[in-house]
């Protein structure tokens, strides 16, 4: 559900450092325009030239940089460029989350989409679609890819996967479909729909051009009455002549919509006598005639437009410019019992305490935050030695007094050749005791 970044032309920039770093131009649809490769670490002069002339060339409003090895002398180099050379202009970067982008570009549907073009590059492409549109690029990796939880290895994988599927579905079906740009991967878990009428899809718009209406979908074969019933309300199609192809708005309810409609364009409210009579009229319910209302009210919406968007940013963060009490912005990027890791743009991951995510008391983090989350947090602690940051969330934050990154007294354990000492100030050690906890 995170907030795509449309109608932008984006760099997207897979890091590596002994193989290089692979970059691809997209335009504003994610169209494939051409890509590069840097050594941002062995010729860094020559990747300031190359992403410089690349952000002319393709006209880059975006770059899209993935978080894995490398990922740190890539910002300072895109920072570098953009603030020497694209000051004035609105040109930003943001770090794109890189989980499952390997198994993309080694699947069939990354071969069937770029056969010509090296895994490497499909990664690079990969990122860049990450930003533009989330949803249709993750669709085509394994949900269980991505990464979804510390424990997903054990438990029943089949159970794990029906689960994950059905939630995959049910967000695909809340945000919509566009029909004439959709990819198979993503029309597979529209209702009412699975891969092989997917594909079905897909060829008849191949062989005979962009679906023109709700109506022809009935004309490819394999798709019934049923799933045509089950399917129609999520497939929008913004070219149609009939306005309602691109609502929520199923077609079996085009009828009492074309009555509601010369109300919402005149921005009058339906009497309560018309509104019953149309009820009766059509048979429909009172809470569908209302969500009929509003769709027609908010034509074209997202639902994934009350989401927090990426981060963008102009310059680079380091772990030398953090204070303790410095307000940050960042992002959940997992959750776990005792907290949750933050991304706040740097190579390091922050971490928040579950004692430190609200002013009350809080027994499961998941209650407060979730992945994807992008909130403002305050800084409460540093260890520069090892480079951990703690983090708050709390109204009035307060510093920690001790700066090993956790806020606890440190212990030293003397280590000999039976194992580790106790303590010297007699509290009993127990060096799997955190494990036993959990």
């Amino acid at each position: 559900m995170t907030k795509p970044i449309k109608e932008s032309r984006v760099l997207g920039i897979d890091p590596g450092i002994r193989t290089g770093t692979k970059c691809a131009a997209l335009d504003e649809t994610g169209k494939f325009l051409g890509y590069f490769k840097i050594f941002q670490v062995q010729n860094p002069a020559d990747a300031y030239k190359q992403i410089n002339e690349a952000i002319d060339k393709f006209d880059i409003q975006i770059v899209a940089i993935g978080n894995g090895t490398g990922s740190a002398e890539v910002q300072s180099l895109v920072a570098k460029v953009l603030s020497e050379n694209y000051a004035d202009a609105d040109v930003k970067y943001t770090v794109v989350d890189e989980s499952g982008a390997s198994v993309y570009s080694a699947s069939p549907v990354a071969t069937e989409e770029f056969p010509e073009l090296d895994l490497t590059i499909r990664g690079a492409i990969s990122m860049g679609r990450r930003l533009q549109d989330p949803l249709a690029e993750l669709v085509k990796i394994d949900p269980k890819s991505i990464g979804v939880g510390l424990y997903q290895h054990d438990v029943n994988q089949k159970k794990l996967a029906e689960q994950l599927d059905e939630v995959v579905s049910g967000v695909v079906n809340r945000v919509g479909v566009n029909l004439n740009t959709a990819s198979y991967m993503l029309l597979k878990y529209v209702s009412g729909i699975n891969l092989s009428l997917a594909k079905k899809i897909v060829k008849y718009r191949d062989e005979h051009g962009k679906i023109k209406s709700r109506e022809d979908l009935k004309k490819i074969s394999g798709l019934g009455p049923k799933a045509f019933e089950q399917c129609a309300g999520f497939l929008k199609i913004p070219e149609s002549a009939e306005i309602l192809d691109n609502t929520w708005v199923h077609p079996e309810n085009y009828a009492v919509a074309r009555e509601i409609l010369p109300f919402v364009r005149e921005k009058k409210s339906i009497p309560s006598q018309t509104k019953q009579n149309l009820l009766q009229k059509y048979g429909v319910g009172e809470t569908t005639f209302d969500d009929i209302i509003d769709e027609l009210q908010k034509p074209n919406r997202d639902a994934r437009d009350g989401y927090p968007a990426p981060i963008m940013q102009k310059g680079v963060l380091s772990f030398e410019d953090l204070k303790v009490g410095m307000k940050v912005t960042g992002k959940i990027k997992n959750v776990v019992d005792f907290g949750a890791f933050v991304d706040i743009g740097l190579h390091e991951t922050a971490l928040i305490h579950v004692s430190e995510l609200s002013d009350k008391f809080v027994s499961d983090p998941m209650e407060i935050v979730k992945v994807g989350d992008v909130k403002e947090f305050t800084i409460i602690a540093l260890d520069r030695e090892r480079e951990r940051i703690s983090l708050s969330l709390k109204t009035n934050a307060k510093p920690k007094s001790e700066t090993n990154g956790t806020g606890t007294k440190k212990i030293v354990v003397k280590k000999t050749r039976s194992g580790p000492q106790a303590p010297s100030d007699g509290m009993k050690y127990n060096p799997f005791a955190s494990l036993l906890k959990r």
